[in-house]
């Protein structure tokens, strides 16, 4: 019997307890009195529960009629979500987008960008992931994700569409207790080779053979963007790391700012791209968080 409960019903029902009367419901859903009372009896009858006493002039709920509006609303609120998100899905609205984003993009520009898309976009769920170097486009690639913010280490592949961001600009940095603190001016290249340099390691295959930035005959490959940050706070080598990330630990004198002959201070920067593929481009939702990653990172510049 239950299953022939309609929202029309429901809807009716909630109209009549909200607007006190079957008149008032009846003109707000622009329906005629008779249909409207009969609507309710229908429901009524359905459920084989009284919901209005109609002893009185203005018929009032029931305690069972009190109890199960609540319910009605809450079905019809529903039903009012769903339809909604049904058609912001027919009209091209993710229901979730995938974004993978590379480790030295600047949080700040992303943590902003990401709360302009949440109050705009509440129903779309997002999945972000850090990755690092090509790990950082191997997800577009294949479709797992349909955004990447990405370098240009390794190289954007073609059937990748581009759009820039901003440059994140690096520094060469020690602790205070490795040899390279006390250097003074610009260390040469027979000395930074003699100490180990710690180099963020390519998960994936897409940069195999290539090394970008290694300086030093000695290295430890890491895979993981904190582990490198700890080992050079601890002493264990030298290495470059995105400004933002460090700014922080060289102000307060946990690391320390060298310069590398080789190295120019005006090249250590690393452009910065939204991508995805040209044959699946992002929707409404992947579109705006695109241009807000732009405007955050434009406004830091």
């Amino acid at each position: 019997m239950l299953d022939g409960v309609t929202l029309d019903q429901l809807r009716t029902f909630v109209a009549a307890a909200e607007q006190g009367s079957i008149s008032a419901a009846a003109r707000k859903l622009k329906r005629s009195q008779s249909v409207v009372s009969q609507t309710i009896s229908a429901l009524e009858r359905r459920l084989d529960v009284k919901l209005f006493d109609r002893k009185t002039r203005y018929p009032t709920l029931t305690d069972a009629g009190s109890s199960l509006l609540k319910h009605a609303r809450h079905v019809a609120d529903g039903a009012d979500d769903f339809k909604a998100r049904a058609r912001l899905l027919r009209e091209g609205l993710e229901a979730e987008l995938s974004v993978v984003v590379d480790v030295v993009y600047p949080m700040a520009a992303l943590t902003q960008a990401v709360g302009l898309f949440r109050a705009r976009y509440p129903s779309t769920l997002l999945r972000l992931y850090v990755e690092a170097l090509g790990g950082a486009i191997e997800p577009v690639v294949d479709g797992r994700c349909r955004i990447g913010i990405v370098g240009t280490l390794p190289a954007i592949p073609p059937e990748l569409e581009s759009n820039a961001l901003l440059e994140v600009p690096f520094v060469t940095v020690v602790a205070p207790t490795h040899p390279l603190a006390s250097v003074r001016g610009i260390v040469p290249k027979t000395e930074i080779e003699k100490h180990v340099q710690l180099v963020l390691s390519d998960r994936t295959s897409l940069s195999k053979g290539r090394d970008f930035g290694v300086l030093s005959t000695q290295t430890w490959r890491l895979s993981d963007m904190g582990a490198k940050l700890e080992f050079l706070r601890a002493g264990f080598g030298w290495g470059q790391m995105p400004i933002p990330m460090v700014q922080k630990d060289i102000a307060e004198g946990v690391l320390i700012k060298i310069r590398v002959e080789g190295i120019r201070p005006r090249t250590q920067f690393l452009p910065m791209f939204a991508v995805y593929r040209k044959d699946a481009p992002p929707g409404p939702a992947g579109r705006s968080l695109v241009e807000w990653l732009r405007r955050s990172s434009a406004a830091r510049d």
